[in-house]
C-alpha cells in the first residue's frame, strides 16, 4: 500500500508546511503544527465523504422517507437517539473515566447481538476483560463477537469480513493509522481514523458507537472537528461513586438534542429509570428551609427536580457564590434583581445552590425557583411541600414565561403537588385537577406568594 504524503497544518490558521516547527511562519502561533495527510491511497480513498459519486439534483428530486431505526433494547438509549439506532450513523460517546460508557455498549450490544450481527472492538482491553464484565452482568454472550485490534485499517478489514449491523470503537484515542507516524491519541492520528470509520459507516451501513476520553474540563479530548464528523454527540454525566448517571444529547443529527437519558448503576449494570421525576424528589418528610421544587424540561419530557440552597452570613470580603448544576454567573445577576426590585440585599451573605441529583439545570426556567430557594434559607421559612416553581426572571423584575409550561404543570399534577407559582404567561385556561395556579407578572407578586 502506498504511502500518503504528509504535511504539518497549523491549527489556528490553517496553513501547511513540508517540515515541522516549533512556530508557525504565517500566524506566528506557537506549538500549533500537527502531523496531517494531504494525499495519498487509502483502502477506502480519500473522495466521496459517503462513498457515493457526486452528483446533483433538486430538493424536489429527492427521495424523503421515513429514515428506519432499531431498538437498542433500552428505551432510555433509544430516547437519547431520538427513537432508536439509524443505519450508517456514528455515535461518540464521552464522558469520565468509570462513569459507565463501556458498560452501557456492552449491555447494548449484547443484546442487539441476538437480533443482528455486532462487532466489539476494544484497544483498552482484552477480550477476557470483557468476557469478566460480561459474565458479571449476566448478559447474553453466545452471539456477540469481540475483537481486540487498534490499527484501523485491520480493523475496517475485518468488518467488512463479518458485516456487524453494530460496531463498537472502544476507545478512538487507541486507534491509529499506518498511513501517520505519530503516535495513537494524538490530533491527526485520532482526525484520520475517526474519519476512515464514518467513511465505511457511510459506505456499508453499519453503526457505530464511537467512546472517546475527555479532559479535566469536562470536554471531548482531541481535534473539534472529530464532533463535527460524527452524528450524534452523547455525553454520560453523573458522579462515579453516585448510584445515577444521566446520559445528554449535544448534538443528534436524527433527532432532538438536550434529550436526556435516566439510568440507575447497579452490580447489574445500567438499569433505566423510566421515572426520573420519581427519583429525584426523594425529599425530607418535614418541609426545611432552602428547599423547592421545579419543572425543567428535557429534551421532550417534564422532570422534577429539587433545588436547595444555603444562604448564611459572610465573614469574607467577597460572599462566596457557588453553584452546582446551575450557572454561576445567571445567580449573580439575580441576587442583583432581588435586590433592586424585590428590596432584599445579599451582599454580605454567602450563597450555595445544588440541584438535588446531579443533574444540570440550564435553561432559564429555573429563574424564579432559584430565587424562591434564596428566600427560604435567608428568612429560615420554609416552604410548602407541595409548592412547585417555575419561571423566567427579567433584569426589570418581570417574570417571563417558558415553553411547554403545560406539559410541566401536568406533570406536577400527577405527582401530587397542590400549588404552583408560573408566569402569567404559562397558566392555563384551565387547571389541572387538584391544582392551584397563582399566576405572577412580577418579582414582587411571586415574593408575596411563597408564604401565603
Amino acid at each position: 500500500m502506498a504511502k500518503a504524503k504528509r504535511m504539518y497544518g497549523c491549527t489556528e490558521c490553517g496553513a501547511t508546511f513540508p517540515k515541522w516547527a516549533g512556530q508557525c511562519g504565517e500566524c506566528g502561533a506557537w506549538n500549533t503544527l500537527v502531523e496531517t495527510v494531504v494525499e495519498g491511497a487509502t483502502p477506502s480513498g480519500r473522495s466521496g465523504w459517503a462513498g457515493d459519486k457526486a452528483n446533483i439534483k433538486t430538493l424536489a428530486e429527492v427521495c424523503v422517507e421515513e429514515i428506519p431505526r432499531f431498538s437498542t433494547a433500552s428505551s432510555e438509549l433509544d430516547r437519547v437517539l431520538g427513537g432508536g439506532l439509524v443505519d450508517g450513523s456514528v455515535v461518540l460517546i464521552g464522558g469520565d473515566p468509570g462513569i459507565g460508557k463501556s458498560t452501557i455498549l456492552l449491555q447494548t450490544l449484547c443484546n442487539v447481538a441476538q437480533r443482528f450481527p455486532a462487532l466489539y472492538v476494544t484497544g483498552e482491553e482484552s477480550q477476557q476483560q470483557v468476557a469478566m464484565r460480561a459474565r458479571r452482568l449476566d448478559l447474553p454472550q453466545d452471539k456477540l463477537k469481540v475483537m481486540t485490534e487498534t490499527c484501523i485499517e485491520s480493523i475496517i478489514a475485518t468488518a467488512r469480513q463479518e458485516k456487524p449491523k453494530v460496531m463498537v470503537i472502544d476507545s478512538i484515542q487507541t486507534i491509529f493509522t499506518e498511513q501517520l507516524q505519530s503516535a495513537p491519541g494524538g490530533v491527526a492520528q485520532v482526525r484520520e481514523s475517526a474519519a476512515l470509520l464514518v467513511r465505511f459507516a457511510k459506505q456499508s451501513g453499519t453503526a457505530i458507537f464511537l467512546v472517546g476520553h475527555v479532559t479535566k474540563e469536562g470536554a471531548l479530548a482531541g481535534p473539534r472537528v472529530l464532533e463535527h464528523m460524527v452524528d450524534t454527540v452523547l455525553y454520560f454525566e453523573g458522579e462515579s461513586d453516585g448510584r445515577l448517571r444521566l446520559l445528554r444529547a449535544v448534538k443528534n443529527r436524527f433527532g432532538a438534542v438536550n434529550e436526556l437519558g435516566v439510568f440507575g448503576m447497579t452490580d447489574k449494570g445500567l438499569k433505566e429509570v423510566s421515572n426520573p421525576s420519581a427519583i429525584f424528589l426523594t425529599r425530607a418528610q418535614e418541609a426545611v428551609p432552602g428547599s423547592v421544587v421545579m419543572a425543567t424540561w428535557e429534551g421532550s419530557r417534564p422532570m422534577l427536580v429539587e433545588v436547595q440552597a444555603l444562604v448564611d452570613t459572610s465573614h469574607l470580603g467577597n460572599p462566596r457564590r457557588v453553584t452546582l448544576g446551575l450557572d454561576q454567573n445567571r445567580l449573580a445577576m439575580l441576587l442583583a434583581v432581588l435586590h433592586r426590585h424585590g428590596g432584599i440585599p445579599t451582599y454580605d451573605q454567602d450563597v450555595f445552590l445544588n440541584v438535588v441529583g446531579g443533574v444540570k439545570v440550564l435553561e432559564t426556567a429555573s429563574d424564579l425557583a432559584l430565587m424562591a430557594a434564596v428566600i427560604s434559607s435567608l428568612r429560615n421559612r420554609p416552604l410548602q411541600h407541595d409548592l412547585l416553581v417555575f419561571g423566567e426572571i427579567g433584569l426589570s423584575g418581570e417574570i417571563r414565561p417558558v415553553p411547554s409550561g403545560q406539559e410541566r404543570l401536568k406533570e406536577a399534577a400527577k405527582h401530587g403537588f397542590k400549588r404552583a407559582i408560573v408566569p402569567k404567561g404559562n397558566a392555563p385556561k384551565e387547571a389541572p385537577a387538584g391544582l392551584q395556579i397563582i399566576a405572577v407578572t412580577r418579582l414582587e407578586q411571586a415574593l408575596d406568594a411563597l408564604f401565603e
